[in-house]
């Protein structure tokens, strides 16, 4: 047994670690060693003590950046480049695959421009799982990159990218969205390298500013990007819809080749994971746009393609419709679409006899007559009233007509000027004076004759196959598409802008970047609701955010200091994310 020993030598004290033992039945000391005084032990202890702490720590990004990684991983991004432009060139630091795809994890998770990459990337245990370091990542080598791939090599890219996700999600393609937007750039005005950056009618409101259009397909489930196409910012989104539809015509059939999804086409599909739906038949798809996109050339070339469709006219261009009585309206479904009611017809629109569907829901109804009432005509009112008090001081130089003017330009809204009456009297510009008031007759015929209601229009004509309620179905998937929209707006994920990129290939490049980050956060969000959560991809994004790695860095005792790499402590989302998207395959080793 051992135990401390104090002895007293020249009167100071001084310690030994005896160890005691029985020899012939009697207690005998077997060992002693002698430890020194209290000071010696103290500093002995400090020196133990200090060997098993960190001289430093680092704390590094690594859940959401590895998530991202996983996910381009599956679907072998880099390695479909790379089979499309090229190998590895022997002075480059990666592939041009392995660029691309660092491009759009960094716009999925953070986004910024290339020169600030090497940065983000240090922060991150990226280098460590992906073998490429922030000292190959310098923006030149981004432009490099992004050089060499063509506008026909990208739209071959994004069709091999397409046909991976369709099988490998089992992606449901017999319904998809389509639609349109633009992005507002900061090229300057007197740059020529970038055509297709002009100024046209802004949807971000910016009027100031060039911009860039952007035409995208999407699954009906989840929102995944099958088609883009961009194109110049003055061109009304109506010209592009031949050109989309094209791409879409011409590359289902390469996108779905290796689906194994067995739906004919004869009816609505709409499942999570139900299949491609037709297997490269364009009669088997189904596209739904909004009125933004009609013409009769536009239904011809569609119509052309094979390809079916769902749209809708605006309600003004069928007043025989809106004048139906609620009498007609049958209910659609009750469980699915609750407050919703329809007639199922058919006109002539735009030339040919189609099914139209007009559809009304009381929720749209209430929305739409609160927002008239307590908005619309709260803020003609008070411009109105504005206008009599002015007029009312008597000491306006304005003549009849400028005032008619100005008041057809506050009551210039079809709807506020049907329920709006109002006189102006006086002979001279000091008698003017004005009247007005909301006509409840005619406030409650507009609302029962427009408020809630919609008109579809498909070529599906067998109501048996496509139900009523299947097509309203159909037509709401545009919601989809326009998330996609709203997430490629959003300046933390995913984000379009900033665009640090001033001639029009890199500009391409730059949207098929945002374009894959937007699929890689839709696939995480479908796989993510797949699983039973039920999470945005900002949620998911910030959940996986929040699980770092944390680097213990010791002190060296020749050679190389040591290195320990833990994972942050996980909550039960963070855990459950973790497990989902495989992140036990890039975490650390324990010591590096």
């Amino acid at each position: 047994m051992a135990s401390v020993y104090p002895k007293k030598i020249n009167g100071k004290t001084y310690y030994y670690l005896r160890e005691m033992a029985r020899v012939d039945g009697k207690p005998k000391m077997v060992s002693e060693r002698y430890l020194g005084s209290a000071a010696d032990i103290e500093a002995a202890l400090n020196r133990a003590e200090a060997g098993t702490l960190p001289q430093r720590t680092q704390h590094l990004r690594f859940g959401d950046v590895a998530a991202a990684w996983s996910m381009l991983t599956e679907l072998d991004v880099a390695g479909v480049i790379d089979a499309v432009v090229g190998p590895r060139r022997a002075d480059a630091g990666a592939s041009i695959g392995s660029y691309l795809a660092l491009a759009a994890l960094g716009r999925l998770v953070q986004p910024g421009s290339k020169s600030g990459f090497a940065d983000f990337w240090a922060g991150t245990a990226g280098d460590r799982f992906t073998k490429i370091s922030n000292q190959v990542l310098d923006h030149r080598k981004f432009w490099d990159a992004m050089h060499a791939v063509t506008p026909s090599a990208l739209q071959d890219i994004s069709t091999r990218l397409a046909a991976k996700m369709i099988d490998m999600f089992e992606l449901d393609t017999s319904s998809v969205a389509l639609d349109m937007t633009n992005f507002a750039t900061y090229i300057d005005t007197t740059n020529d390298k970038a055509p297709i950056a002009q100024r046209g009618k802004a949807k971000q409101k910016r009027t100031d500013l060039r911009l860039i259009g952007l035409g995208m397909v999407v699954t009906r489930t989840g929102g995944i990007p099958l088609v883009w196409h961009a194109y110049p910012g003055n061109r009304p989104d109506v010209t592009q819809f031949p050109t989309l539809i094209d791409h879409l015509a011409r590359n289902y059939t390469a996108a779905t080749q290796h689906s194994t999804g067995t739906q004919d086409g004869t009816g609505p599909g709409g499942g999570a994971g139900g299949g491609s739906g037709g297997g490269g038949n364009p009669a088997a798809m189904t596209v739904i746009f909004d009125a933004g996109q009609n013409s009769a050339a536009n239904f011809a070339h569609l119509t052309a393609t094979g390809l079916h469709f769902i749209g809708s006219v605006p309600p003004s261009d069928c007043p025989d419709l809106l004048a139906l009585p609620a009498s007609r309206r049958t209910v659609v479904d009750a469980d699915r679409y609750p407050g919703v009611t329809a007639i199922d017809t058919r006109r002539v629109v735009y030339g040919t006899d189609r099914r139209v569907v007009l559809t009304h829901s009381q929720n749209l109804h209430d929305d739409q007559a609160r927002s008239f009432t307590h908005t619309t005509l709260t803020k003609v009112g008070r411009q109105l009233d504005e206008l009599a008090a002015t007029l009312g001081r008597g000491k306006t130089r304005r003549t009849r007509d400028q005032v008619n003017l100005e008041i057809g330009k506050i009551t210039h809204d079809s709807w506020v000027n049907e329920v709006i009456d109002w006189d102006l009297t006086g002979d001279t510009p000091a008698e003017h004076r004005l009247t007005w008031t909301i006509n409840a007759t005619k406030r409650e015929a507009l609302e029962t004759r427009v408020f809630g209601k919609r008109i579809l229009i498909t070529d599906h004509d067998d109501p048996t196959a496509w139900p009523v309620a299947d097509v309203v179905a159909g037509y709401r998937s545009q919601s989809e598409i326009e998330f996609g929209f709203r997430q490629l707006k959003d300046p933390h994920q995913v984000a379009f802008s900033p665009m640090f990129h001033w001639t029009d290939n890199n500009i391409a490049v730059h949207t098929f970047t945002c374009v894959l980050a937007l699929q890689i956060a839709h696939l995480m969000r479908l796989k993510a609701e797949r699983a039973g959560h039920h999470l945005s991809v900002r949620n998911i994004l910030h959940t996986l955010g929040g699980i770092q790695e944390t680097v213990l860095i010791y002190p060296s005792t020749g050679g190389r200091p040591k290195a320990r790499r833990v994972t942050t402590d996980l909550s039960t989302d963070q855990r459950a994310l973790y497990d989902l998207f495989h992140l036990h395959r890039w975490a650390a080793p324990t010591t590096t």
